[in-house]
């Protein structure tokens, strides 16, 4: 019988996390197989933590993880397969946005011998705008990073003992999880879901996120921008030089007759904001070196329900924590 582990990533998640849970229960009830539910507060605001402490007093097979403050939901997931103990973890949403009728279906494939079995959401009922826009960046991203990106492919997958141990040897600070899932490979599985319509619940992916998300998949697994500025400069310098011999052409044929004022000040201001442009991106690298070298943890534990005899990785974090 394979012991299953649900990573439930929380943030301000108070007005949903019992339906969620209840829903959660259910499924998993109808499988068969020992589970257990390991819920991590990404230090929320809004009672999530109560919710979260009521629920495991009611259900044995909560575990909970509380974070000093919010820490981001690559370290909440982080910090959930740290601590999950199955034979096979599902990382999901607890908006319903993952539904947990699927859970059947993923470990039907995992007995198959999948390591990773992948939920890929469909595109139907968003934005046409966004629509676009995400797969305008999935097809940049596949053409520059070295990992593939498929689109509508998130977190909400099953991964077996294995591929989570994987996952847990990648120890950078700057975490991109869709890429470390491909990257770590394994025979992998992926199925089509139909989208879940979105609640009157504001989301919380503004564009300025999506954006910022958005860059760090294109930085995080390659280092082409950087051969693409030296490719840039080494062609506006040659274009300089070929400006330069016609200018000075012209001058020996003709004289000097034409006044260049607004070529120069196109010239300068193309080229200063170029050079800006490409010291942003090397300063994104430089800044990803910066936090590396830091060697902080992802996150601080403030709260858990969890023994640390039965899970050492507790005490390494409140170890760290009181150093």
């Amino acid at each position: 019988m394979t012991r299953l582990s649900l990573v439930v990533p929380c943030y301000n998640e108070a007005e949903v996390i019992s339906q969620f849970h209840d829903a959660l229960r259910r499924e998993l009830a109808a499988t068969g197989q020992t589970y257990e539910i390991v819920y991590v507060d990404d230090g929320s605001a809004d009672g999530t933590l109560v919710a979260l402490v009521k629920l495991a007093a009611e259900d044995e097979t909560v575990r909970y993880l509380s974070f000093s403050r919010n820490f981001g939901k690559e370290a909440a997931m982080l910090a959930g397969l740290r601590y999950a103990s199955g034979d096979a973890v599902i990382i999901m949403d607890a908006d319903l946005q993952h539904p947990p009728e699927l859970i059947g279906r993923m470990l039907e494939l995992y007995e198959r011998g999948f390591d990773q079995v992948i939920a890929r959401r469909s595109r139907v009922g968003d934005p046409a705008t966004r629509t676009f826009f995400a797969r305008a960046y999935y097809w940049l991203i596949n053409k520059w990073a070295d990992v593939e990106l498929v689109d509508g492919v998130g977190d909400f997958r099953l991964l077996s003992r294995r591929a989570v141990n994987g996952l847990l040897e990648l120890g950078e600070y700057n975490r991109f999880s869709k890429g470390l899932f491909a990257w770590i490979g394994f025979e992998s599985i992926l199925f089509e879901y139909e989208n879940v319509p979105q609640t009157d619940r504001k989301s919380r992916w503004t564009f300025r996120r999506l954006l910022e998300y958005g860059l760090d998949g294109l930085l995080s697994f390659n280092n082409r921008p950087l051969r693409l500025a030296i490719y840039v400069g080494l062609l506006l310098t040659a274009v300089a030089a070929g400006y330069a011999v016609w200018v000075i052409a012209v001058a020996i044929l003709h004289g000097v007759e034409m006044p260049g004022y607004v070529t120069l000040i196109a010239a300068i201001t193309g080229l200063g904001g170029l050079q800006m442009v490409m010291l942003g991106v090397i300063g994104e690298y430089i800044g990803r070196i910066y936090y590396e070298t830091k060697q902080r943890p992802h996150y601080l534990l403030k709260e858990t329900n969890l023994n640390p005899a039965e899970h050492p990785a507790t005490q390494n974090d409140r170890s760290r924590r009181a150093t």
